[in-house]
């Protein structure tokens, strides 16, 4: 008998309601994927990262209340096993660099829903 994967397990970090319960949505109908939480802050990341045992934390890269790189710097500390991808409305210089610090993949918002399982999937994979 071929073992079956276990489905990686995702927390969303996301501050638009209408986009977080769409990528929730989304993400749960994709064959290896359990969303297992989704928050709205950066501030809510690491503890929920923690608690549900999430081992890929999808984050916007602009929060209200921290920047993503804040966000993943917390959660690289306090949750160590999950990997980061990020994801942003555009790729500038500031997401562009703080995905190079935390050797995390960053998706556009507009690269749609493949390009993100790809990035999930290979953060989970280790090759960010």
């Amino acid at each position: 008998m071929i073992p079956v994967a276990e489905p990686v397990r995702v927390l969303l970090v996301e501050d638009s309601d209408v986009y977080r319960d769409s990528l929730v949505f989304l993400l749960g109908r994709e064959s290896g994927i359990d969303v297992v939480g989704a928050v709205a802050t950066g501030g809510e990341a690491a503890a929920a990262c923690l608690e549900l045992g999430a081992e890929v934390a999808v984050i916007d890269y602009r929060l209200p209340d921290v920047d993503g790189a804040e966000a993943a710097a917390d959660v690289r500390e306090r949750c160590p096993r999950a990997s980061v991808v990020f994801l942003s409305a555009s790729a500038g210089e500031a997401e562009l660099a703080s995905a190079r610090v935390a050797d995390a993949a960053l998706v556009r918002k507009d690269e749609g829903l493949e390009a993100l399982v790809a990035a999930i999937r290979a953060a989970h994979r280790g090759a960010a």
